[in-house]
């Protein structure tokens, strides 16, 4: 545990990611995106996804991950935040997982990484998330008719800053 690491409800704990979590991110995030978007385009394999969490997400950008004890077990991965200077670039949780603070501590994580503010997009249709980060102080600046992304879905970009 590293000494930024902060325990969470429930036996909780934040912590940097390592390379030797790529396999349990990438099924996290193909899972979230699976329940919370189930219209969503898949446009990539399992294998290409997971090749982009080991070479470019966990490399790339600065990852904190949720873990939780569960009925005894070893602490597995239930939530993971992706920033990249002021991006807010990915914030998944496990689908059984969300309501329970988890995500809002994620996100804290990631406002404390980039203190100036923080940019990020969403998807239109994934009102989840856009409550979710309507409720956390970010406002939407712009629309996008989908054509800035690879599933061709319209999205929109949010703006947090710590003055509001």
């Amino acid at each position: 545990m590293s000494s930024d690491s902060h325990p969470l409800p429930d036996a909780a704990l934040l912590r940097e990611a390592r390379v030797e979590d790529a396999d349990r991110l990438t099924r996290l995030f193909l899972e979230s995106r699976a329940a919370a978007m189930p219209y969503l385009t898949r446009v990539h394999s399992d294998e290409a996804t997971l090749g982009w969490m080991t070479h470019v997400v966990l490399p790339g950008t600065d990852v904190w991950v949720a873990e939780v004890r569960e009925g005894g077990r070893a602490a597995e991965p239930v939530g993971f935040v992706s920033v990249d200077g002021d991006e807010l670039e990915h914030l998944y949780l496990r689908p059984d997982m969300l309501r329970r603070g988890i995500g809002t501590l994620l996100l804290a994580k990631a406002r404390e990484r980039s203190p100036q503010g923080l940019g990020l997009y969403t998807f239109q249709r994934n009102s989840g998330a856009r409550a979710f980060y309507e409720r956390h102080g970010f406002t939407s600046v712009g629309f996008d008719d989908g054509s800035r992304n690879e599933e061709n879905e319209p999205d929109v970009r949010y703006r947090w800053s710590p003055a509001g």
